[in-house]
């Protein structure tokens, strides 16, 4: 059975621009309009502070206090049937000389990391940012996996933070010339770390194309992709069982030993991986699509996701849109306002132009957001 958290109400203190902010909330669907630069935007990315990771601007915490403050809350209570909980992070001052601590509570009880709050609530998110995804560097498109990944797999995070820490371990023995025991260990700990991100990837990359096809018969005018995963790694980890692509991995370490000294860097492993997104319909690839077809590829492909993660992890997710509906003609914004009222969770979106959002007026929490205002 599936659950569909739902925030009910979100607080800020000195995050952003925001000195406080309090928003209550009765819809599954919320749009914050507003001119830009009023603060929309800080209002999605303290949501998305509740998923493992950085956010959806990918910023440091002591970032996001507001100017002359040194320390920040983020508060939300979310309600999934008849429970409420109350998530909480920030970062909070310490003594003089001391660096502010990040904090995460659940229900008031102190958390190691963002992770526990996926027990609670599942997040998703599409911003301007993204755009222009499929035209981007290979690693903005791994991050981007990276990130579907994290959504259904808390862990993943963590993981990959392993592995790009093993990785420039052994770039530093290479580097200094080491040999023996010590490198054998480090390209050991390498192997096992790049078996379990790359299977972590292709499990999701895998599951969300069988989504996205399943679906590719249905009337809606965003068109379905195709996604797949392609790298030298790749192929290496394409058939044997997790041990044997392990075995055959630490023995391509060690034969390229003298390659990678002299690039500077490992130059095959997952950290090379790309995403690979085709428009299903023309089966062209996406990246030579106009502007309008990849944006709209884009909007499906996020939608597939949240319904992977609900069929996965058995919450429906948050789903975070930001500035989604601007460049949207009436019938294709119709079009997207059905298929988020068909997802199961909260949706929230932003948009300059509140007339955006006005066939919703009956049907979500239309929040007009002004400079540093607190709320409603």
């Amino acid at each position: 059975m599936t659950d569909a958290p739902r925030v009910i109400r979100l607080i800020l203190q000195d995050f952003r621009s925001y000195p406080a902010f309090d928003l209550a909330l009765s819809h599954r669907l919320v749009a914050l309009s507003g001119e830009n630069g009023a603060g929309k935007t800080n209002v999605m990315e303290a949501l998305s502070l509740f998923a493992p990771g950085r956010g959806l601007r990918r910023a440091e915490l002591g970032e996001m206090v507001r100017i002359g403050r040194d320390s920040f809350a983020v508060s939300a209570a979310v309600t999934t049937g008849e429970a409420e909980h109350r998530l909480g992070c920030g970062l909070e001052a310490g003594e003089p000389g001391l660096r502010p601590a990040r904090t995460y509570r659940v229900d008031g009880a102190s958390a190691g990391s963002p992770a526990a709050f996926a027990e609670h609530l599942r997040i998703v998110w599409l911003t301007p940012d993204q755009d222009g995804l499929f035209r981007g560097t290979p690693g903005e498109r791994r991050r981007f996996l990276d990130r579907l990944v994290l959504a259904v797999d808390a862990r993943h995070g963590a993981r990959v933070a392993a592995l790009e820490r093993a990785t420039r371990s052994r770039n530093r023995l290479l580097e200094d010339g080491a040999t023996g025991a010590w490198l054998d260990a480090t390209e050991r700990e390498l192997a096992e770390l790049a078996v379990a991100v790359a299977a972590a990837r292709r499990e999701t990359a895998e599951r969300l194309d069988a989504e996205l096809l399943a679906a590719s018969g249905d009337d809606s005018p965003f068109p379905f992709a195709r996604v797949a995963l392609a790298g030298e790694f790749e192929d290496l980890c394409r058939d044997g069982a997790a041990i044997d692509v392990e075995d055959r991995y630490r023995a391509l370490l060690r034969e390229s030993r003298g390659r990678d000294a002299a690039a500077g860097r490992t130059l095959i492993g997952p950290h090379s991986t790309d995403l690979l997104v085709r428009h299903g319909p023309k089966d062209l690839p996406a990246a030579t699509c106009s502007t309008g077809e990849q944006k709209a590829l884009l909007l499906r492909l996020v939608l597939a996701h949240a319904r992977l993660v609900e069929r996965m992890s058995g919450l429906a997710p948050l789903v975070l849109l930001d500035e989604v509906a601007a460049h949207l003609d009436p019938g294709r914004r119709a079009a997207l306002y059905t298929a988020l009222e068909a997802l199961g969770g909260q949706v929230w979106m932003t948009g300059a132009d509140p007339a955006l959002f006005a066939d919703l007026e009956d049907r979500a929490d239309l929040v007009a957001i002004r400079p540093g205002a607190s709320g409603r």
